[in-house]
């Protein structure tokens, strides 16, 4: 969340009467915090721990407009079946994991590593559309003054 309001605040000051929407999202596994890998070596080492197991996706969501802020966050649980070293090469070497918390995107392995998804496939991309909707329902009100 504070990446996010970070980002948020930063183009906010710029366009202080512009509603901005700002995200930044983590991958946990167990207690590790997982980003974006630096290297494809450290990618193929996140998607090898992530093989077989469950680990959730969290996203931090900042909506603002000039001092008025909102800022929340969603947690999925997101289950890769058991990966084989192949195909995990295979995958690094054909998308571009460096830009991606946990070194995958959701929309490129739904057929293919996922095994079970509980909570929002949005949110796993980066974007809780439902969640940033109220949000900025929310500021939209306050502008209002309702």
């Amino acid at each position: 969340m504070r990446n996010a309001l970070g980002k948020a605040s930063e183009v906010g000051k710029m366009n202080p009467e512009a509603v901005v929407i700002a995200a930044d999202t983590l991958v946990v596994l167990d207690d590790t915090v997982m980003g974006k890998p630096r290297d494809l070596d450290e990618a193929v080492v996140m998607l090898k721990a992530l093989s077989g197991r469950t680990h959730q996706v969290i996203t931090g969501v900042a909506v603002i407009r000039g001092s008025d802020r909102r800022v929340d966050f969603q947690i999925s649980d997101v289950t890769f079946r058991t990966l084989g070293d192949a195909e995990i090469e295979s995958y690094v070497r054909a998308r571009e994991p460096l830009d991606k918390a946990g070194a995958y995107g959701i929309q490129e392995i739904k057929d293919t590593f996922l095994a079970d998804l509980d909570g929002d496939y949005d949110n796993v991309m980066g974007l809780p559309t439902g969640m940033v909707a109220g949000m900025v329902d929310d500021i939209i009100m306050s502008i209002s003054g309702q």
